[in-house]
Order: structure tokens, then sequence, then C-alpha cells
């Protein structure tokens, strides 16, 4: 067996893995198909070090850094298929190639699936936004939407004035509870009932939001959480466990962040509902950590 452990994914929760596995010195493959889905966003914020660099910077630096250790080798590559063979892990990628492994992480990422609304997806990282986390700062003193998609939209519309002055875009779907418009209203956060049916302004850049009646409406930036897929097939075809998370199904682990079936670990988007450059990050270090300390009581048994 030429690897012990196959990272899949080289977006920040894979590299973060690989890093673990190959400061234990052990023979790591990290197999990275190049479509992060960060790569429509011009910069990352709120990773502590890592402020405003480019998420393909951050990346390539990591890869860098890692090809600095003897043990591990880095492959562009798609991987599409993965299944068990007694006591290792068969992976195939989309060229015909094939390695085995003992031990699997999967960081492969989820892919979005956005509102069918006209001059959203071209905005999509730059002023059509997911977390205020993320980009909140950027946009900060704007007029700011919140693009209600899902039950949770209210809440998230809760969070936005401390960044700008906002309103909640109800899209004739989801109407706020009693509750929920207090606190809005409390918040200072004004709702529009009458759909958005297009984004205007210079792509990418979001100057109005034209509504279902005709009005149109400045905006600078506008909130909305995609639906999520798996951006890999490979955790279904090991059988892998999914929860339902609040915008997609995520893979199932846990605590240290092995999956339903023993030798995987998962980490990243793919196994957390909450989406973050440094907590996919950091569930990959724990990923590779416990990656490590598997392989070592599998020799020591």
């Amino acid at each position: 067996m030429s690897f012990e452990a196959i990272v899949i994914g080289g977006n920040f929760a894979g590299l973060s893995a690989a890093m673990q596995l190959a400061r234990a010195r052990r023979r790591v493959l990290l197999v990275d198909a190049g479509a992060p889905r960060n790569r429509f966003s011009e910069a990352s914020h709120g990773f502590l070090g890592q402020d405003g660099q480019t998420p393909a910077a951050i990346m390539q630096e990591g890869k860098r850094q890692l090809s600095l250790y003897p043990t591990i080798a880095i492959r562009q590559g798609k991987v599409v298929r993965a299944n068990s063979d007694g006591d290792a892990f068969i992976v195939g990628t989309e060229d015909g190639g094939e390695e085995r492994a003992a031990r699997i992480v999967l960081a492969t990422g989820v892919s979005d699936t956005l509102p069918e609304i006209p001059g959203l997806k071209e905005r999509w990282g730059r002023s059509a936004l997911h977390c205020p986390y993320c980009h909140g700062f950027e946009v900060s003193g704007g007029k700011l939407g919140v693009l209600a998609n899902h039950p949770h939209s209210a809440h998230s519309a809760m969070m936005i004035p401390d960044w700008g002055v906002t309103t909640f875009f109800t899209q004739a779907l989801f109407e706020p509870d009693e509750e929920q418009l207090a606190k809005l209203t409390g918040r200072g956060a004004r709702i529009e009932r009458s759909p958005i049916v297009e984004l205007l302004g210079d792509n990418p850049k979001l100057e109005a939001v034209r509504l279902a009646d005709g009005r149109v409406v400045p905006l600078d930036a506008v909130f909305v959480a995609p639906k999520t897929a798996m951006a890999s097939p490979v955790a279904e075809q090991l059988g892998c466990a999914f929860d339902d998370g609040p915008f997609g199904p995520i893979i199932r682990t846990g605590d240290n962040k092995e999956t339903t079936v023993k030798g995987v670990f998962a980490a990243g988007d793919a196994a957390s509902a909450m989406h973050n450059a440094t907590l996919a990050s950091a569930s990959g270090v724990l990923a590779g950590v416990h990656c490590h300390q598997s392989l070592v009581m599998r020799t020591a048994a």
C-alpha cells in the first residue's frame, strides 16, 4: 500500500487535515479537483493571519508548505469513485487512476443552488453574499437586503442590521411570525413582501433590485443562504450516513470527525452545518489528528 491515508479535497479543510498527517510522517495523498466552493469570492475574511487574502492565494501557499514534507504527494484531479476493499479503501480518479489507502479523509465540500433570480448567480460571492461574518464588514454602512429562501431567513435578517440598514424580503414564501416580526422591527429592519425578481447594476456591483410590483429598491448587497448538496458522490458511495442540515445534507461524524464508516473521516462544509473558513480549517485539523491516531491504533492492535 503506497499511501496510508488519502485526503480528498484541497481547500481549507483538506489542506489542514493533510498537514497534520504529513507532520506525523505518514504517507499521504492529497487529491484536489481545483474547484473550491469559495472560488467566487475576491477575498477570505475573518481567517486569522489570512484576512483579505484571496482563497486561491491561501490554498496555493498551503500546498507549497505541504509539498515541503517528504511523505506527502499532491495530485490535481477529480475523485469519481471510492469503495472499501477488506481493511483498505480504493479511490478512483476521473483520468482512470486508482490508489489504495487504509484511511480516507473526505474534504469534498458542497455545491450551492441559488434561487432562480436574474442577476443573482453572476454576483455570487461579490455583492450577493452568504455570510455576514465573512463579508459583512466590506459592505457595512450600505443598504443591505436579506432574501428569504429558507425557514431560518428571519433569524439571519436579525443579524444584518449590525452592518447596515436592512430590508428583509420575504419573497412571499417565508412570512415572519409575530415574535420574529417584533424582533425584526426592534432591530430596525424593514419588511418587504413583494418578491425580488431581478438584481440590477453593473455586474458584479449591485445597485438595486426590481420587485414583482415594478418598484426598484436601492441595495448595495444582498445576503442569501443557498441550498447545498454534496459536491462529490464519494461519501454516499462509501456508505456514509447523512444528517439533515438547515440548508442540505451533511455527512454525519462523531466528535473525532470519523463518519459512520470506520476508517473514513470527514471535515469542512460537507460535514458541518456552519460554513466558515476558520471552522473548515479547524475541522480539518481534527480530522487529520484523529485519522493519525486511528492509524496508530491499527498498527498497535
